[in-house]
């Protein structure tokens, strides 16, 4: 019988080798933290991505 997964892909703990940031239009950017590059803009929805931790 088919039952439901665990929430977040059954993921423990932050995402590694990744960051995210607010940029000036207010959207969440993600970024892989070992070669800079930004890899995804969030604008679907005002919350940051989940699982990523925030850079200062």
């Amino acid at each position: 019988m088919a039952v439901n997964g665990q929430p977040g892909g059954g993921r423990i703990g932050q995402v590694t080798n990744r960051s995210q940031f607010q940029a000036p239009n207010g959207n969440w950017v993600k970024r892989d933290t070992q070669t800079g590059r930004i890899m995804d803009q969030k604008t679907s929805s005002p919350k940051p991505f989940k699982g990523v931790r925030r850079e200062k």
